[in-house]
């Protein structure tokens, strides 16, 4: 079994809450383009690296919270509205082996789709309460932006 295969079955119940979050946070009762662009990129097959790390950091140091699922939600709606700009920048033709979003619909689309999921992160961080979480994840944010 590959090292990712057993972090994945590891971590399992807490991964299929984070996986639930983000298709729940993805919709859009007024944008019907959103969820369908959004899901595009996110259920294109990605590993969720990033999710499945948040949840293990939380477990190696300890967390007994309730927020572990919203923060590793959060890391991965930042890093996929960073693969939308970037495909955008970059003029992407695909992405994870599948036509890139803009492509598929366009430039705009994809610019507003990642800026909603940076919105759904911010409003995921503030949810925790907790102002340190959310001063290292906007900074975090406006480093990768820079």
């Amino acid at each position: 079994m590959k090292p990712h295969d057993r972090l994945q079955a590891a971590l399992g119940d807490d991964l299929a809450a984070v996986n639930a979050l983000i298709r729940d946070r993805m919709a859009s009762e007024h944008a019907p383009r959103i969820p369908e662009v959004t899901a595009h990129l996110i259920e294109a097959g990605g590993k969720r690296v990033r999710p499945m790390l948040t949840l293990a950091c939380a477990g190696i140091c300890g967390y007994e919270g309730p927020y572990h699922v919203h923060l590793a939600a959060t890391v991965e709606f930042i890093h996929t509205a960073t693969l939308l700009h970037d495909d955008v920048v970059d003029e992407s033709l695909q992405r994870r082996g599948r036509p890139a979003a803009n492509l598929l619909w366009d430039n705009k689309s994809s610019v507003l789709v990642g800026d909603y999921l940076f919105a759904r992160s911010f409003q995921l961080m503030t949810e925790t309460g907790r102002l340190d979480v959310l001063r290292v994840l906007s900074n975090a944010a406006a480093t990768i932006a820079e």
